[in-house]
């Protein structure tokens, strides 16, 4: 069990908030101590967590809070290893079903909530259709900003929440992977371009937004390295001797990320002490020391490193 401050230091959510959302929205109900302390299990914190990445996605706290309720009762009244009835392609999105919830739009008129669904419905084809419908709409660095990674929030939050399975969320996942490869493939190299790595320290694999962002910055002109997830300290001291890049891009996805992030910069600056080190992610903040950090937008971003790297 957890106090209301340990609860907040593992959510990312402030205490006020906390509060608030339990008083106006009854997402969890605590327990509480004969002093009247209020105290979280787990599937309440995985429930905060999951209602706080749905609010960092846009949804308005009760948007969030319909959603995540909806798709507990959901998961409860469903039997075991029989999903919901109807038919799916109809349209019928009713509270009860798993991974439906509210359906909100970006800026650029897309759904945050259809990754969702076709993960929960482990509809290979809906996902491929959704990410087709999405990347016809607008230009690659605002549907990844303004749809996709707030999508990708939504379905861990989903995920979070029960309402999607481990292999629904692995079968967006893995789809999602293999459209960013061959997006980086097809943005191709530039001649004579300052170089950057790109990649994950050791123990990391939340890959998809660090993976993005290689795509965004080689579509700027910038020739990127990508080394991918899960890299040692030694691994990227070795491959910044190899390769020789102007600069490295790490990401703490999580805050689990932070203490090989700041291991791995610790490395870096000790072997090159002139080279440029960027760190992006949600957690990028908790680095602190010896990295620059890069914001939530992945086009800002870009401009920042391609700003660095130009000539006077």
């Amino acid at each position: 069990m957890y106090t209301i401050s340990h609860a907040a230091a593992l959510t990312g959510v402030p205490v006020a908030t906390l509060r608030a959302w339990e008083r106006r929205y009854a997402v969890v109900t605590p327990t509480r101590t004969e002093a009247g302390y209020r105290l979280y299990d787990d599937q309440a914190l995985q429930l905060l967590s999951a209602m706080g990445a749905l609010v960092a996605a846009g949804w308005s706290p009760r948007q969030a809070a319909e959603h995540l309720l909806a798709g507990r009762a959901g998961a409860a009244d469903e039997p075991s290893g029989d999903r919901a009835s109807g038919d799916r392609g109809s349209g019928d999105r009713g509270s009860g079903d798993r991974g439906s919830g509210v359906e909100v739009e970006t800026t650029v008129g897309l759904d945050l909530g259809a990754l969702s669904r076709g993960a929960a419905d482990h509809d290979p084809r809906a996902i491929e259709r959704t990410l087709d419908e999405a990347f016809a709409v607008g230009g690659f660095e605002r549907v990844v900003d303004e749809w996709l990674l707030p999508a990708l929030r939504v379905l861990g939050a989903d995920w979070q929440s029960g309402a999607v399975d481990v292999a629904g969320e692995h079968l967006v996942s893995a789809t999602v992977h293999r459209r960013l490869g061959a997006a980086l493939d097809a943005a191709g190299r530039a001649a004579r371009a300052p170089r950057v790595a790109v990649g994950l320290p050791h123990g990391s694999r939340h890959e998809l937004g660090v993976l993005a962002f290689a795509v965004v910055l080689r579509r700027a002109g910038i020739d990127v390295v990508y080394l991918g997830a899960d890299l040692p300290p030694e691994n990227w001291v070795a491959a910044v001797r190899r390769h020789q890049p102007a600069a490295v891009v790490l990401a703490a996805a999580t805050r689990i990320d932070v203490v090989p992030v700041r291991e791995t910069v610790a490395a870096l600056r000790g072997a090159s002490p002139e080279l440029g080190i960027y760190v992006g992610g949600s957690a990028q903040d908790e680095v602190r020391a010896g990295a620059v950090t890069l914001g939530h937008s992945l086009r800002r971003a870009a401009e920042v490193i391609t700003g660095s790297l130009s000539p006077a």
